[in-house]
C-alpha cells in the first residue's frame, strides 16, 4: 500500500483512539447527540479483510452503505484501484462526505469513488446494480430494509459484509434480527467473525438462491 495511504489510515486510526471514550459515552443521553461528531470507523482488522476481500474476489461493483468520515472508503477504494473497480458510497450528512472526499482526494483515491449523499433507502432504490460487493454499516435499524433492497441486485458470487454484529450491547437485537434475516433468506451462506466490533460475512450463493423477501428458505 502506497506509504501516503498507510499515513492517512495512521491518522484515523488515531483519531480514533482519541476518540475511545466519547465512543462509551454513547450509551448516555447526552453522549448520543454526539454521535455524528465521532469517527466510528471499523477498525485495522475489519478494514484489512475488506481490502482482502475485494482484492481476491476481484469485485468491481463496491457499494458502501455508511461512509462516515472515509476510514472503511480508503480500504475499499485502495483495493477498487487494483480491481479496475468503482466504490459508490453513501451517507446521510453532506459535510462527512466532504470531508471523505477531500481526505482520499488527498492520497489520490477519490478518482474510485462515487460519493453519494441522502437518505439510503432512496439511493438504494435508484441503484440498479449489480453489486460485487456491500459494506452495511449504517445505523443498525436501517439493516434489513437496506438488505432488502440491495440483496437482488448482487451478482452470483457476491459477499455482503455487515458490521458490529457484537458491539456496542445496544446494536446486537437490530444485529441478530437481521443474522436471522440473511439465513432465512435462502440465498446467501453467512458467518459471523469476531473481528472488530463483529462482522456478518456473507455469500450470495451463484445458482438456486433466490432472495426470499418474505422470510423462510
Amino acid at each position: 500500500m502506497d506509504p501516503s495511504i498507510e499515513r492517512l489510515l495512521a491518522e484515523y486510526d488515531q483519531r480514533s483512539d482519541d476518540e475511545r471514550q466519547a465512543r462509551i459515552d454513547l450509551a448516555t443521553p447526552g453522549g448520543a447527540a454526539r454521535r455524528d461528531q465521532l469517527l466510528l470507523a471499523v477498525g485495522r482488522g475489519t478494514g484489512t479483510l475488506l481490502n482482502l476481500l475485494v482484492k481476491s474476489l476481484k469485485a468491481r461493483s463496491i457499494l458502501e452503505l455508511g461512509t462516515s468520515y472515509g476510514y472503511s472508503a480508503v480500504w475499499l477504494a485502495e483495493a477498487a484501484r487494483e480491481t479496475g473497480g468503482k466504490v459508490i458510497t453513501t451517507d446521510l450528512v453532506a459535510e462527512k462526505s466532504a470531508y471523505a472526499k477531500q481526505r482520499l482526494g488527498a492520497v489520490g483515491l477519490a478518482q474510485y469513488v462515487d460519493f453519494r449523499v441522502g437518505d439510503v433507502l432512496d439511493i438504494l432504490r435508484q441503484l440498479a446494480g449489480p453489486f460485487d460487493f456491500v459494506l452495511l454499516d449504517v445505523w443498525k435499524d436501517l439493516y434489513i430494509p437496506c438488505f432488502d433492497l440491495f440483496a437482488p441486485k448482487l451478482a452470483p458470487g457476491a459477499i455482503v459484509v455487515a458490521d458490529n454484529m457484537i458491539e456496542p450491547e445496544s446494536a446486537r437485537v437490530h444485529a441478530e434480527a437481521y443474522r436471522k434475516r440473511v439465513r432465512e433468506s435462502g440465498a446467501f451462506d453467512s458467518v459471523l467473525l469476531p473481528i472488530g466490533s463483529g462482522i456478518e460475512v456473507s455469500r450470495r450463493r451463484e445458482a438456486g438462491g433466490s432472495v426470499n423477501r418474505a422470510g423462510g428458505s
